[in-house]
C-alpha cells in the first residue's frame, strides 16, 4: 500500500510539474529551413547598409549611426504555404550587447523563381572571414522533379549584390 501511495504521488506530482513549466520560446521559426552565416561587412557609420530597403514590418538596428559598424551576413531560405521559398539576405552587426539585425532584403531574383530550396553552402566552413564580402551557393529546384541547380550571392568589398546562376 504505501508503494502504491508513492507511485501515485511521484506520478502526481511529474504531471503537476510538467503542466506547470513554461511553453519553450520559439528560437527559430520551422518555416526556416536553410540558413547560413558567412562573409564579412563593415563601414563607418555612414555607408547604406545592404543596397535593397528592407520592409517597414522588418527591423532595422542602427542605433550606432556615425560610429564604425562590423558584422557578417546571414543568407536564409523561408518556405512558404505551396512549399517553394523565399530567400534573404540579413546583415548582422557586432554590437557591444551582442549582434543586431541591420538590415534585411529579400533577394528578389531567387523569390522569383518561385524555388524549392535544396541547400544553402557558404564557400567554405572556416567562419565569418575577415575580408569583406559574400560568397555562397543557393541550391534550388524549379519543378520538384528535377535535380538542383546551383545559384550563387556574391557580395563585393563595396557592398554590390550579384545574384546568377551559377557557372561551372
Amino acid at each position: 500500500m504505501a508503494m502504491r501511495r508513492i507511485v501515485m504521488t511521484t506520478a502526481f506530482l511529474i504531471g503537476w510539474s510538467a503542466a506547470a513549466l513554461p511553453a519553450q520560446d520559439v528560437i527559430l521559426p520551422a518555416s526556416v529551413i536553410f540558413a547560413t552565416s558567412t562573409g564579412y561587412w563593415e563601414d563607418d557609420g555612414n555607408a547604406p547598409d545592404v543596397e535593397r530597403a528592407p520592409t517597414a514590418a522588418e527591423s532595422v538596428a542602427n542605433s550606432q549611426a556615425k560610429a564604425q559598424r562590423h558584422g557578417y551576413y546571414k543568407l536564409f531560405a523561408v518556405r512558404q504555404a505551396d512549399r517553394t521559398s523565399k530567400v534573404y539576405l540579413q546583415q548582422i552587426a557586432q554590437t557591444e550587447t551582442g549582434p543586431a539585425i541591420a538590415s534585411t532584403v529579400e533577394l528578389q531574383e531567387i523569390s522569383d523563381l518561385k524555388p524549392y530550396i535544396t541547400d544553402i553552402r557558404p564557400e567554405n566552413s572556416n567562419g565569418i572571414i575577415k575580408q569583406p564580402g559574400l560568397f555562397a551557393t543557393i541550391y534550388l529546384k524549379t519543378d520538384p522533379n528535377a535535380e538542383p541547380d546551383g545559384w550563387t550571392v556574391l557580395i563585393d568589398e563595396f557592398g554590390d549584390i550579384t545574384v546568377e546562376k551559377a557557372t561551372n
